[in-house]
Order: C-alpha cells, then sequence, then structure tokens
C-alpha cells in the first residue's frame, strides 16, 4: 500500500479521506486514486498539514 503515513495520519486523527480531498479541493475519487501512488514530499506534507487542520476544527466542536 502506499501513502501510508497519509493512511495512519488519517485515520489516527479520526478524519475521513473525503474531508481531506474536500479541504484539499479535489474530488473524493480522484484523491482516492492520487493515493494510490506514492507522492511527493511536499505533497505529502501538505495534506498531512490538512489532517491537523481537520482534527483541530473537529476536537474545538467538540469542547
Amino acid at each position: 500500500m502506499k501513502n501510508v503515513d497519509i493512511r495512519k495520519a488519517a485515520k489516527e486523527a479520526k478524519v475521513n479521506l473525503w474531508e481531506i480531498a474536500e479541504a484539499y479541493g479535489v474530488n473524493d475519487g480522484n484523491f482516492s486514486r492520487k493515493l494510490r501512488r506514492e507522492l511527493p514530499d511536499a505533497e505529502k506534507a501538505k495534506i498531512l498539514d490538512i489532517i491537523e487542520q481537520i482534527r483541530a476544527q473537529k476536537q474545538t466542536a467538540t469542547e
């Protein structure tokens, strides 16, 4: 499986891939297909930042 670090970070943060895709500005199907091939480090960093932002928003909403 490719992009295991992104998938693991999303799972640990309880963030769905469709939520990441929406914030990233792509269709969820296209995002899933994008994850089939290993992404460049810069793109991974951007996606990991999005995961953290979504996690923080969800945490704030539940407080």
